[in-house]
Formats: C-alpha cells, structure tokens, sequence
C-alpha cells in the first residue's frame, strides 16, 4: 500500500500526513466510519511507514511498499504488528505443546488461518471468527506482554484493533489501562464501525478519524487510474454493486481476475436475468426450479451474493424509468431495452417488498444459511409478489 493507492479519504490523508510531518502524531487513534471505508488499510499504511527502512522516502511520502519490512507486514508476519480481531477461545486456552494436536485448537487455528489468507487477497476485508465471543481478555493480556517489549531502533510498535467495538468487557478494561499509560515505543489503532459501542474512556483518550463512505465517481477514478482494462458496462456495474463498500468492490475484481478470458461480473447478471425470466413466464417455471438447484449447487457464496445483488441493482433501474422513463444513470446502461420491457409487462410492482425479499436473501447467503433453502425460498416469494402486480 501507499498513499496513492487509498481510495478517497482525502482530508483524512492529511490529518495524517500532517501529524507525521510535525512530529505530533497521538499515542493512540480511533478510526470510525462505514463498513468497507478502507479504515483498516490505512492503518496498515501508518504501519507500514513506521517500520519501512527504506532510506528514498519520508514519512509524510508514505512506504515504499518493497522493502523487508513493508513485505513483512503485508504478509502478517512483522514482529512490531500486531492485528488483533475477534477469534474464537480455542486458540487462546493455556496448555503445554500437546495442546496444538488438539483437534479443537487445529480444527480453530485452520479457520484464523483462512482469514488471514482472506486479509491477505483483500485489505477491505474485516475477519471474524463465526464462533467468537469477541475480542477475549487473553488477547489483551497477550497483547500487554508485547508492549513491554521495545523495537528496534527508529520503529514503533503498532497495535491495530479491528472491530474495536466488540471487545469483551474486561478487555476493554486491561486496553484503558494500556491507553492511560501508553509506552512510548507504542502506536495503538483501534478500528470501529459502532464506536458508540465503545466505553466512553476508551475513546476520550483515542484522536478519533472519521472515515467518510466512498462516492462512486472516487471509485470510478480509482478503477480508471489503476484498472484501465476495466470498462463500461462491467466498470458501472461494479461501482453501483459496491455502493461505496471497497470490501464489496475488491470482491469483484478478486473474481474478475480469476477469470480473466470472461467479464465474471457481466456473466453473472446476464445469469441472474435469464432466471428472472425462467420465474416470470409460467411454462418455464420448472426450469427456473432447477436453475434455482444448481446455482445452489454450483456457484460459491460469493458469486451467489454477486447473483442476487445484480438482480436487485436491476429492479432498482426498473423504479427508476418506472418514474422516470427517460432516467438515464442506469446501473444497467447496456440493457435499458430489458429494462423497458420490464417495466411495461410488470407497470405496479412493490418494488420495497422486492428489495428487502432480495436484501435479506443476501444477508442469509453472507451468513452462511442453506444456499439452497435460500434459493428455493427466494424463488417462490419472488414468482409470488412480482405476479400480483
């Protein structure tokens, strides 16, 4: 990362930059705003500026991004990192060697790893373990133990809290008492999108950054500047999927680039609408029942995220020209004729109990319900409110 490579946040940036470039940096910051605001790669950024050795750059400049230590940290494996996030209390219960053969621990300690890979792919990406509790009293303590320890010359040790707001409740007590008397040599970064959810003390004594929801022309100039290849109608589409979440956004060009002799994203809408129509013309509902079980079957939650997601930025232009018929700021530009029809063959659809049937479908897929009941359910409940109109 770099400073360059940051999407948005420019006043942010400078807050930043400035505090580097005087001296005045805090002991401890509180970086808040919406999911996917890229809070946390800024963090990693700071990070990495502060341990980078290489001798062409400033801090102000940022890290150069190539040098041992900057590689070290993208990779988690820096000694003055640390990033700490919910896991579960298998993999923190004392015990001798014997106890990482532990089916529990083992089963526990492959899942933190598949998040870290996660981390790794896409730096928008905020890990949970599912099984967490929160951010557990011996992570703290842990940490403590790593703050008595001073680094090595011209560094500092940095602390990035993800999800700060989940902290358990006597963690939250052992962090204040490390934020009321912080080592010098220490650099704590708390991250939260609820930090209402915080103790009040702890964020009295964090300088808190506000973190603003990316706007689609940010995005746009981002991916034009960085992901020239990437373009009209695939480039509108990822923009309006992401509605302003770089997590979203990254996930997107994750999947294109493992595909690239297809335009996944495109592919995927173009599914989703023949399914639509499979639902909508009565002598092929049957086969919209075994589309329904093989994108089940076949596509990953990603991509069945990706499926229902491009079937709601769909019926989004269709309220659009269904109020306006010459609207032009289409999610969709490149079909607006399917759009057109649509809307003159369904002219009185209850476009909000569409929205929250798909919404909730998604919400279900990225919590990992039954792909196929989800499916299965959002078929029927689809066919039945889209006929009424």
């Amino acid at each position: 990362m770099s400073w360059n490579s940051i999407i948005g946040q420019k006043q942010q940036i400078r807050t930043l930059r400035k505090a580097l470039e005087t001296g005045r940096f805090a002991h401890a910051y509180l970086f808040t705003g919406p999911e996917g605001s890229g809070k946390e790669s800024v963090a990693f950024e700071i990070a990495s500026i502060f341990n980078c050795r290489s001798a062409q750059t400033s801090k102000s400049d940022g890290a150069c991004g190539i040098c041992p230590d900057c590689l070290q940290i993208q990779s988690f494996m820096h000694p003055n990192v640390e990033y700490i996030f919910p896991v579960e209390s298998a993999l923190l219960d004392p015990g001798d060697s014997a106890k990482k053969e532990n089916k529990r621990f083992t089963d526990a300690k492959e899942r933190y790893d598949t998040l870290i890979e996660q981390k790794k792919q896409n730096p928008y990406f905020s890990p949970a373990m599912e099984r967490s509790m929160g951010i557990l009293t011996e992570q703290i303590i842990t940490l403590q133990h790593k703050a008595s320890f001073m680094p090595r010359e011209g560094s500092k040790k940095i602390f990035i809290i993800s999800q700060a707001e989940r902290l358990h409740p006597s963690a939250a007590n052992k962090i204040l008492k490390l934020l009321e008397e912080p080592p010098a040599h220490v650099l704590f970064i708390l991250v939260s999108s609820r930090p209402e959810a915080l103790l009040p003390t702890i964020r009295s004594r964090c300088q808190a950054i506000k973190f603003s929801r990316i706007t689609a022309a940010e995005l746009r100039l981002w991916l034009q500047q960085h992901r020239p290849e990437i373009v009209d109608p695939e480039l509108s589409f990822m923009i309006s999927f992401s509605r302003g979440n770089l997590r979203l956004a990254w996930e997107l060009i994750n999947s294109r680039d493992s595909n690239p002799s297809e335009t996944t994203t495109i592919v995927l809408r173009n599914k989703a609408l023949d399914f639509l129509r499979q639902v909508l013309t009565p002598s092929r509902f049957h086969e919209a029942i075994i589309a329904c079980e093989q994108n089940a079957k076949n596509l990953s939650r990603g991509e069945l995220t990706l499926f229902l997601a491009a079937l709601l930025l769909f019926f989004q232009d269709v309220n659009h020209r269904s109020i306006k018929p010459d609207f032009q700021e289409l999610n969709n530009p490149d079909i607006s004729d399917a759009i057109d029809r649509f809307v003159k063959n369904f002219p009185n659809p209850d476009f909000f109990q569409i929205s929250t049937i798909t919404e909730e479908a998604i919400r279900a897929i990225e919590r990992n319900a039954s792909p196929l009941l989800v499916m299965a359910s959002f078929t029927a409940t689809i066919k039945g409110v889209l006929q009424r109109s």
